[in-house]
């Protein structure tokens, strides 16, 4: 892994998702600016393993990643992220307590983070940073009850449909395995639903 300082594309981007999701006033986010850092990873690298604390906010900029967990000796993924949204694990860095899931790269991938700290502070400073950080946090229960309605209702080939219009570009970027985790799924019965889905 390979840290550098940020660019002007990196704080175009920051600047750009930022603002996506709520008004995001210039001078909080220039008083954030000095805290990222841009980090370089190669394919299956573990950056937060199960029972360290996440310590960073990541700003996906390459490549795809997943949070998952070992059950039972099988591999589980519960989330992917994608380049121009926030990784990592996010109960273990808003709580500061030790994470239930690895957080690792499927591919090369490049990311902008944040330690804690610096965030919090920010966040301390400036009372808009919190009211962001609500209505991210919005957005993110919507996802996750939306995840949660598609693996208490949704058949098998009913969340693939639905993986594949959400992201159809991962398919041919990860290992199938990964998505055949993801939907609950062995490979090869993903493989037959997928060729299914194909035609």
């Amino acid at each position: 892994m390979i840290t550098t300082a940020i660019n002007q594309q990196d704080i175009q981007r920051l600047h750009q998702v930022f603002n996506s999701i709520a008004v995001f006033d210039d001078e909080p986010f220039n008083a954030m600016l000095p805290h990222w850092g841009a980090l370089t990873c190669k394919r299956k690298q573990i950056l937060t393993q199960i029972g360290e604390t996440e310590h960073y906010l990541y700003l996906i900029t390459e490549g795809i990643q997943r949070g998952f967990c070992n059950y039972e000796d099988k591999d589980v993924t519960l989330v992917f992220f994608y380049p121009n949204s926030f990784a990592g694990i996010a109960d273990s860095f808003l709580l500061q307590r030790p994470s239930a899931l690895y957080f690792e790269t499927l591919t090369a991938s490049r990311m902008l983070r944040i330690s804690y700290n610096n965030f919090m502070q920010i966040a301390h400073e400036f009372p808009q940073v919190e009211k962001w950080l609500r209505i991210m946090l919005s957005h993110t229960l919507a996802g996750l009850l939306e995840r949660q309605k598609e693996l208490s209702v949704y058949t098998a080939a009913d969340k693939l449909a639905a993986l594949f219009r959400r992201s159809a570009f991962i398919f041919n970027m990860v290992p199938h395995k990964y998505l055949a985790s993801y939907i609950g799924v062995d490979p090869a019965t993903f493989s037959k639903m997928y060729s299914r889905l194909e035609k």
